[in-house]
């Protein structure tokens, strides 16, 4: 998958001062000039000043003093006040240091008339790259990315750019709120030509394949198969599609409002929830919590936790739990109407039983759930209300009419269009939420979630960066189970089920293995791994907590000290170097220790960058995740839309999900089918009620595992429930198994959503410790002193495994640290003094600044594009930090401008492959044992 930045990288081009950068330039290779001399001529001055000679009266001692003085200046690089008088002082006591003095002071003159070009020079680039901004922002794949992800922002531009322009025209600068604005649209500027991040058009999306191009013959240098790495370059069209859905958080809200009336609530279908069983005098069952998102923020969803549960059983709970025995359903009002003749009780008291149990989760409203499968989630909802027969359902499936007719114009209109359709939408749900009686709506910042499509099969020569059978990267990928945040955790449930039912043992009620480990072990176990650090003071390694004495947590641990070591090692030899390598003895080393733990089906995703160097191939590996499908799971619907049936037909069952998926979905199932280990079947996890449209995508798996207190929509014969299931431990491969009793097979969990799976309710994401999935942030460095710090900043080389970059040339410092604008201080000033910096630290022009809270910096701080040869940038970077003491990183950008491999009509795209692989040591018969 491919994911290309919208704006071509030379959009930005024209921010960029180039007239200040090169009078910048000039005035400091001046002053190395002059520096270099002065250190002679200030060695000459110190024998002239040796040969004057003080006579006992004192004669001789102010010539003395001013040769010192001199001298002194000129070691220091400033300009005496009379130029020509400091020559003739010389001249009289040596003519070769005075012709000497003259030629300096004449290049020092030079300097200074060199250093007053330069605030015009800025001052007119300045105008020029501000008026450049206002025109970039005509750009509709940065307007309209805005209008979804800062409407408040895009709102304000318009009115910004009249207002920078009519101060333009009068020479007045922007005032502080202006400068605001301009940092922020700055921001999504670059966020739009010089980054991959999928949302909205900031950031398209193409499928793609690799061909065998130039993999397969040698190049004749015994280096094994030729590598052009002109075959890789991929061309776009610069015609994008748009693919929108309502932010399924919206439907939550409506379903809140709906359940909060008792009247509607009373027209409603419930079930108990499933997998509720009774246990002796108590009520067995799944009750979930759902934590409301923020809805201020750009991106929100609800979160889901769950626990077994349990109810005293009574006759009256019994009887009612019983009314649903050989029915699907019953409505509400049923229930309570029930209760009301059983009892000859008050409705309002029967009323009362019946909400606490919903409330309880006892008895559930599948209905209103999103379904991730679903297409189009909004019609979906529509849909389900029209079923209900009920006139105030109805008239609310209406009132969604202007929404989902919103919705369907919105991917063809302009910019414009958009903005009066994100209006009517809006508008078109408060009236709705106005219907069921709120006096506020409450509706999430944004209604829309857009993806767009770059593109089709576009095609990439496989051969030219890592050979058909993966190169480095397959090598790579044999270590970073040694950084997985998930792994100890696998290794800890694995260790607990043996200790509980010893080796070879089978545990068939699997919701009370899920409960009694959490309650007895794992709670306690995050709450102390949560707060363990990786390195203590003195930045030795901190192991894993093993309270179990498990092997395999050693063996995690020794793995990590061996690459450790091993950087130490390889840092202390190459200190000064721009680049280390590990070569395959390194990697070995650790995957050795990794093997006790090491999976035997493994689908790995690698967020990777192409370039080149010298004609070589670069792969920079920015991620990596274990889990099936993740690069595409969450654009299926972009790419099988235009193979579905009628988008319209959401009446009919879930169950012809596979229908209507498209070409695309099926070759990923296709593909997944191939690689399923021999003897066991893929399930699918889907999270239970956690909404986001981060998990919906197309059915990718057979089989979906049912977790209690969730509904499904997929076949029946394709249902798992965890009834059904049942944990053993093979103790010939040491690994936990999970079986189905009705299939008569194993079941390997798979999530194919988006989100962190720690997200996850407890019961899926217990499930998820039996499964591929893996988190492997790749820390080179963790644990590896840093260097001997230069003037508050330390450096680290970029470090490669053949033709993959690990990691990328970075240089550490504090905000403190760096040349910020200091009172009265000119524009020029200010410009020289980053330039200077960045010359003395030897940073490239163009970096990635990360910006985190204290020394020791903070996670889920987000990279921003910094240009040392715009002013904008470089003001927008000077506003990041908030404390002197915050930690500053800055990374070379990598693929630089001029080794980018995408390429539209309007020029070249920095972009990001999202490729996975297959390696299993259980191979199905007929399939290959390693496919990328």
């Amino acid at each position: 998958m491919l994911r290309v930045a919208g704006l071509p990288v030379e959009s930005v081009q024209a921010l960029r001062c180039g007239d200040s950068r090169r009078w910048a330039d000039d005035v400091l290779a001046a002053e190395d000039r002059l520096r270099d001399r002065a250190a002679g001529l200030s060695d000459l001055l110190h024998d002239v000043v040796r040969t004057t000679d003080v006579a006992p009266d004192g004669a001789g001692a102010g010539q003395r003093r001013e040769l010192l003085g001199l001298r002194r200046q000129i070691f220091n690089n400033r300009l005496p006040a009379d130029p020509e008088a400091a020559v003739r002082l010389v001249a009289g006591l040596d003519p070769r240091a005075a012709e000497a003095t003259a030629e300096w002071l004449r290049d020092r003159r030079h300097l200074e008339k060199l250093r007053a070009e330069g605030a015009p020079l800025l001052a007119a680039d300045l105008d020029r790259t501000r008026a450049a901004l206002r025109g970039l922002l005509a750009e509709d794949r940065l307007r309209c990315g805005l209008l979804l992800a800062s409407p408040t922002l895009e709102g304000q531009l318009d009115a910004y750019i009249g207002k920078a322009e009519a101060g333009a025209a009068a020479g007045v600068s922007p005032d502080k709120r202006m400068r605001k604005i301009e940092r922020s649209v700055l921001s999504y500027l670059y966020r739009t030509a010089c980054k991959t991040s999928p949302f909205s058009t900031f950031t398209g999306v193409a499928t793609g394949v690799f061909h065998d191009g130039d993999g397969d013959g040698d190049d004749g240098d015994g280096q094994g198969p030729g590598r052009d790495a002109a075959n890789a370059t991929i061309r776009i069209d610069d015609a994008w599609s748009s693919h929108v859905r309502l932010n399924v958080v919206v439907l939550g809200r409506f379903a809140e409002l709906i359940l909060a009336d008792p009247a509607r609530r009373g027209d409603l279908p419930v079930r108990p929830a499933s997998g509720w069983e009774r246990d002796d005098d108590r009520i067995r069952y799944v009750r979930q919590w759902i934590s409301a998102g923020d809805d201020s923020a750009a991106v929100t969803f609800d979160a889901v936790k769950d626990r077994l549960f349990f109810l005293r059983r009574s006759g009256t709970l019994d009887r009612l739990l019983g009314l649903f025995e050989g029915r699907d359903e019953l409505r509400y009002g049923e229930l309570v109407e029930w209760l009301r003749t059983e009892h000859d009780a008050e409705p309002a008291q029967c009323e009362t039983y019946v909400a606490a149990l919903l409330q309880l989760g006892l008895v559930r409203v599948p209905c209103l759930d999103t379904d991730v499968h679903s297409p189009d989630p909004l019609r979906s909802f529509q849909s389900a209300l029209r079923t209900l027969g009920r006139p105030w359902a109805d008239r609310l499936a209406a009132a969604f009419e202007g929404p989902v007719r919103a919705i369907d114009r919105f991917p063809s209109a302009d910019r414009a269009e958009r903005a009066e359709l994100l209006r009517e939408l809006r508008a078109g749900l408060r009236e709705g939420q106005a219907q069921l009686g709120a006096t506020e709506a409450t509706l999430p910042q944004t209604l829309l979630y857009e993806d767009v499509s770059a593109g089709r099969e576009v095609s990439c020569g496989l051969g030219a960066w890592t050979g058909r059978a993966g190169g480095a990267l397959r090598s790579v990928e044999r270590i970073l189970p040694a950084f997985d945040l998930t792994l100890p955790q696998r290794v800890t449930f694995k260790g607990f089920f043996v200790a509980r039912y010893g080796r070879g043992g089978r545990c068939d009620d699997l919701l009370g293995l899920v409960h009694d480990f959490h309650e007895d072990f794992f709670d306690q176990y995050l709450s102390f791994a949560g707060k363990r650090r990786p390195f203590d003071d003195r930045g030795e390694y901190v192991p894993e907590e093993n309270w179990l004495g498990l092997p395999g947590i050693r063996s995690i641990d020794a793995a990590r000290r061996a690459f450790i070591d091993r950087m130490r090692q390889l840092w202390q030899e190459h200190a000064d170097a721009a680049e280390i390598r590990l070569d395959e003895r390194d990697l070995a080393l650790v995957a050795d220790e990794l093997a006790p733990v090491a999976a035997d089906f493994a689908p790995q995703c690698h967020h990777v960058q192409l370039t080149e160097r010298d004609g070589a191939p670069l792969v920079v590996l920015n991620r990596s995740y274990g889990g099936l499908s993740f690069p595409f799971s969450r654009f299926t619907h972009v790419y099988d839309t235009d193979e579905t049936v009628d988008m319209d037909d959401t009446t009919g069952p879930v169950e012809r999900a596979e229908e209507r998926a498209g070409a695309f979905s099926r070759g990923l199932r296709d593909t997944a089918a191939a690689v399923t280990p021999e003897g066991a079947v893929l399930a699918e996890i889907t999270g239970g009620a956690v909404t986001s449209n981060l998990n919906l995508h197309s059915p990718l798996t057979d089989y979906e595992i049912v977790c209690p207190g969730e509904s499904s929509t997929v076949p029946e014969d394709r249902r798992i429930h965890l009834d059904d299931l049942y944990v053993e431990h093979d103790a010939e491969t040491d690994r936990l198994v999970l079986r189905s009793t009705r299939l008569g097979r194993e079941v390997v969990p798979v999530y194919l959503g988006y989100l962190v799976p720690l997200a996850l309710p407890e019961i899926p994401r217990t499930l998820l410790l039996m499964s591929p999935t893996s988190m492997a942030p790749l820390d080179v460095w963790g644990g590896v002193p840093a260097g001997e710090a230069h003037d508050g900043v330390t450096t680290r080389p970029r470090v490669l495994h053949g033709e993959v970059v690990l990691s990328r040339r970075s240089w550490t410092t504090t905000a403190g640290a760096l040349p910020v604008r200091r009172p009265d201080t000119g524009d020029e000033e200010w410009f020289l003094g980053w330039q200077r910096w960045r010359r003395e630290h030897a940073l490239p022009d163009q970096v990635f600044a990360t910006v985190s809270s204290g020394p020791r910096g903070g996670a889920g701080a987000k990279p921003q594009y910094v240009d040392f040869d715009s002013v904008l940038s470089l003001t927008a970077l000077e506003a990041l930090p908030t404390d002197p003491e915050d930690r500053v990183v800055l990374r070379e950008m990598l693929p630089g401008r001029d080794g980018l491999h995408v390429r539209s009509a309007r020029g070249s795209h920095v972009a990001e492959l999202a490729v996975e692989t297959f390696t299993s040591t259980r191979r199905r018969e007929g399939a290959p044992t390693c496919q990328s």
